[in-house]
């Protein structure tokens, strides 16, 4: 498995994929990996860490079975790069397997590889890589996605979640969840990249009359904003307002207002103890059921599951450390911590409902969540990498 390395590169984006695939070699693997720079020198990450190059990309024989490409900060110098990007198109062409981490996914829409494919990438980046690459059809929520043997994923620790997919495809679900139970993360990570995206409060439109609404509901989003009231509030009609909010922000008048309402509980999940029905009378959805099924749409994720998930780590506070000690099981497992002896990547029956509720049904098959399919998925090790 080859990673392409260079100066800048997001250390995370490396290290994590590559820490899967070691500790795959401890429970039977036979992962070799390989880190190419354009010249062949060691690089300096983005974190300042040096990391040892194994050979320079033109000296990488093809094929290859798995082609890596991590993101960096600066990915405009990346995708400006013509040589590497010559280096990457060669060696994709005749590997097995071709992904990006993050950014990444620039670099390989600079090589014109993922023209006609649907892609992700960090959900603060998507809209540029949208826009830079029309041929590429993005979609900025899931955590990855496989189109082909081209697979891309979302920001940053979301390499960790697709090099354990490849894990779980060449050594079987069994392998990919003993190395998740290691690592202590999420063999499934549960929801989309919209749990963790800046809010729809942050929406930027150039009609004052949207403005004018959209300032309205932010100032209450418990308010009864109806479609009609909002359009009285801006003398327009119910249509023109409708036409305006789809050609302004993506979205109708109602949609936003969920996603404010969503936004204004997401704040009160994290930073309060208010229960489920506190939260959702004072945000405007009046039952913790319907608050609950605008979770799943806007989020992929219960409100249960973004307060365990989001709120206060509670390092240094006395209440935070003991607040679980004593209880009993069942306090423990609806609280969202692992009991003793229960596997680390093992998710909790809410994200099951998660599982079953994401809209398009892909969520459904086995082994995905917050992720779409992988349809060349039933292929042996990688042979190699170089």
């Amino acid at each position: 498995m080859v990673f392409v390395v260079y100066d800048g590169v997001r250390l995370l984006d490396v290290t994590g994929p590559l820490e899967v695939l070691a500790v795959a070699n401890e429970h039977g693997g036979a992962y070799r990996t390989v880190l190419a720079s354009p010249d062949g020198r060691d690089v300096v990450s983005s974190a300042g860490v040096r990391l040892g190059v194994d050979r320079a990309l033109p000296d990488v024989a093809a094929p290859v079975g798995t082609l890596v490409v991590p993101g960096a900060p600066d990915w405009q110098a990346v995708a400006a790069d013509q040589a590497m990007l010559d280096q990457i198109r060669r060696l994709a062409g005749g590997s097995d397997r071709t992904a990006s981490v993050c950014a990444g996914a620039f670099a390989l829409a600079a090589t014109g590889l993922l023209d006609g494919r649907r892609v992700t990438t960090h959900w603060d980046l998507a809209d540029q890589l949208a826009a830079h690459f029309p041929a590429v059809t993005v979609d900025a929520d899931p955590i990855f996605i496989a189109d082909g043997r081209v697979i891309t994923s979302a920001g940053i620790s979301a390499g960790i979640d697709l090099t354990l997919a490849l894990v779980e495809a060449d050594l079987g679900p069994e392998t990919a969840r003993a190395v998740a139970r290691h690592l202590v993360v999420f063999m499934q990570r549960p929801g989309g990249q919209s749990q963790f995206s800046v809010r729809a409060s942050a929406a930027a439109t150039r009609d004052g009359t949207v403005r004018r609404v959209l300032d309205a509901v932010a100032a209450d989003p418990a308010a009864n904003h109806t479609l009609s009231s909002m359009a009285a509030l801006v003398g327009v009609s119910v249509r023109q307002l409708g036409r305006l909010f789809r050609t302004e922000l993506g979205t109708t008048p109602a949609g936003y207002v969920e996603r404010i309402r969503v936004e204004a509980a997401q704040a009160m999940l994290e930073s309060g103890g208010d229960t489920l029905d506190v939260v959702a009378r004072r945000t405007g959805f009046g039952s913790p059921e319907t608050m609950r099924r605008a979770f799943l749409r806007e989020l992929g994720v219960t409100p249960g599951a973004y307060r365990e998930r989001f709120r206060t780590t509670g390092i240094g506070s006395a209440h935070q450390q003991q607040r679980h000690v004593g209880a009993p099981a069942d306090q423990v497992a609806d609280a969202g911590l692992q009991q003793p002896g229960e596997p680390g990547a093992v998710m909790r029956a809410e994200d099951d409902q998660v599982r079953a509720a994401r809209v398009g049904g892909v969520q459904d098959q086995p082994g995905y969540v917050g992720v779409e399919s992988v349809d060349d998925r039933a292929r042996g090790p990688d042979p190699g990498g170089a």
